[in-house]
């Protein structure tokens, strides 16, 4: 297994095992540089990429098309048919199904869905779910269970969620998923830790969860691999990367 300069696992497979990068990254419906989010994506070299705020509306899917070529991956799923949440993933990933979700409307607010995707890399299984999470504390502690039970019902052994919670550590949405999953940047710190704003990091409101048997090998806001102004200009988040190993398939 390979570690760059910054620390940081490149991906990988070895004897059957696969180590992956996996990005959470809230761009904000490309109302930014969309260059230099191109930028920030491929200095991260994903394997998978969850997105937040996709675009949703007029040639929404010719717009998430030339991200995912820009950034040398493929959209796998979502965008404005699961209000905001896609997938993008890199040719490593052997896609078995997808399935966009909609949440329940709540009167008043935003319409909030799920991107999900299971995915084989290295002969492991694995479930993958972008979300973005509501601004109105109840709905988004309900949105969490949600999700969880979303995992549950995939069908597989492992997984990894992630996403804009809207909310941070503290939070009973965010302890409720930490509660049931590996909160990735907790489990093995690695690069920054705030990722709202990047002209101001104060707090952690995104987020990379994974499943127990995963192991993860750091997690955090890649302040090294990206450049600065890039961070700065692409939207109004900083992402989220991990590295995590996949356990070998059991024969």
């Amino acid at each position: 297994m390979t570690t760059p300069a910054d620390g940081l696992p490149a991906s990988a497979t070895d004897h059957g095992s696969a180590v992956i990068r996996v990005l959470s990254y809230n761009i904000r419906s490309m109302r930014d540089d969309n260059a230099a989010l191109a930028r920030v994506i491929r200095a991260c070299e994903p394997d998978l990429v969850l997105i937040q705020e996709a675009p949703r509306f007029f040639r929404w899917r010719k717009a998430a098309a030339r991200l995912a070529a820009a950034a040398d991956l493929v959209v796998l799923s979502g965008g404005a048919t699961a209000a905001g949440p896609m997938l993008l993933c890199s040719l490593r990933a052997i896609v078995e199904r997808t399935e966009d979700v909609l949440l329940p409307l709540t009167p008043g607010l935003h319409r909030r869905g799920f991107a999900t995707a299971v995915v084989r890399v290295g002969g492991a299984r694995l479930g993958v779910l972008s979300a973005h999470l509501s601004l109105q504390a109840a709905e988004r502690y309900e949105q969490a269970g949600t999700l969880l039970d979303r995992l549950a019902g995939m069908g597989v052994e492992h997984a990894v969620a992630g996403g804009d919670l809207n909310e941070r550590p503290g939070g009973r949405a965010f302890a409720r998923l930490a509660g049931a999953l590996q909160d990735c940047h907790e489990a093995a710190p690695w690069g920054g830790e705030f990722t709202s704003t990047p002209r101001d990091p104060h707090q952690r409101i995104d987020a990379i969860f994974a499943t127990r048997g995963v192991q993860v090998l750091g997690c955090g806001v890649p302040l090294g691999l990206a450049a600065p102004a890039d961070l700065l200009a692409a939207t109004d988040h900083l992402p989220v990367l991990a590295a995590l190993r996949l356990p070998t398939p059991t024969p």
